[in-house]
Protein backbone atom coordinates (compact mmCIF):
# COMPACT_ATOMS: atom_id res chain seq x y z
CA UNK A 1 0.00 0.00 0.00
CA UNK A 2 2.80 2.36 0.47
CA UNK A 3 4.46 1.57 -2.89
CA UNK A 4 1.45 3.00 -4.46
CA UNK A 5 1.74 6.58 -2.57
CA UNK A 6 5.61 6.68 -3.66
CA UNK A 7 4.71 5.98 -7.30
CA UNK A 8 2.09 8.71 -7.12
CA UNK A 9 4.36 10.65 -5.38
CA UNK A 10 7.15 10.59 -7.75
CA UNK A 11 4.48 10.68 -10.62
CA UNK A 12 3.10 14.16 -9.63
CA UNK A 13 7.09 14.98 -9.37
CA UNK A 14 7.66 14.13 -13.02
CA UNK A 15 4.80 15.66 -14.23
CA UNK A 16 5.56 19.02 -12.27
CA UNK A 17 9.15 18.78 -13.63
CA UNK A 18 7.47 18.39 -17.50
CA UNK A 19 5.60 21.58 -16.66
CA UNK A 20 8.81 23.45 -15.49
CA UNK A 21 10.77 22.62 -18.72
CA UNK A 22 8.16 23.01 -21.06
CA UNK A 23 6.53 26.13 -20.13
CA UNK A 24 10.24 27.67 -19.17
CA UNK A 25 11.13 27.66 -22.85
CA UNK A 26 9.68 30.26 -25.12
CA UNK A 27 7.47 28.74 -28.16
CA UNK A 28 8.94 28.80 -31.74
CA UNK A 29 12.98 28.67 -30.58
CA UNK A 30 15.04 27.90 -33.11
CA UNK A 31 17.76 26.76 -31.09
CA UNK A 32 17.77 23.11 -31.03
CA UNK A 33 19.14 22.41 -27.15
CA UNK A 34 16.25 24.77 -26.37
CA UNK A 35 13.82 22.93 -28.69
CA UNK A 36 15.66 19.43 -27.21
CA UNK A 37 14.56 20.68 -23.29
CA UNK A 38 10.79 21.21 -24.12
CA UNK A 39 10.76 18.18 -25.93
CA UNK A 40 11.94 16.59 -23.08
CA UNK A 41 9.73 18.73 -20.59
CA UNK A 42 6.87 17.07 -22.78
CA UNK A 43 8.09 13.73 -22.31
CA UNK A 44 8.43 13.86 -18.82
CA UNK A 45 5.35 15.20 -18.31
CA UNK A 46 3.23 12.90 -20.23
CA UNK A 47 5.71 9.74 -18.24
CA UNK A 48 4.37 11.33 -14.92
CA UNK A 49 0.95 11.43 -15.66
CA UNK A 50 1.39 7.85 -16.59
CA UNK A 51 3.20 7.27 -13.09
CA UNK A 52 0.77 8.91 -11.39
CA UNK A 53 -2.40 6.87 -12.62
CA UNK A 54 -0.06 3.54 -12.28
CA UNK A 55 0.25 4.63 -8.60
CA UNK A 56 -3.29 5.17 -8.13
CA UNK A 57 -4.66 1.57 -9.43
CA UNK A 58 -1.69 0.19 -7.18
CA UNK A 59 -2.70 1.84 -4.13
CA UNK A 60 -6.54 0.83 -5.48
CA UNK A 61 -5.39 -2.49 -5.58
CA UNK A 62 -3.71 -3.30 -3.03
CA UNK A 63 -6.11 -1.30 -0.25
CA UNK A 64 -7.38 -3.75 2.03
CA UNK A 65 -11.03 -4.73 2.27
CA UNK A 66 -12.70 -5.54 5.65
CA UNK A 67 -13.90 -9.20 5.95
CA UNK A 68 -17.33 -9.62 4.35
CA UNK A 69 -19.49 -10.52 7.03
CA UNK A 70 -22.35 -13.67 6.11
CA UNK A 71 -25.58 -12.90 8.15
CA UNK A 72 -27.28 -16.35 7.77
CA UNK A 73 -30.30 -15.24 10.49
CA UNK A 74 -33.63 -15.52 9.28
Amino acid sequence: MIAGKIVMIIGIIMFAIGLVLFYSIELGQTNPVLRLIKNVGTFVGLSGMGVALAGILLYLINKNEPPIKENFDV
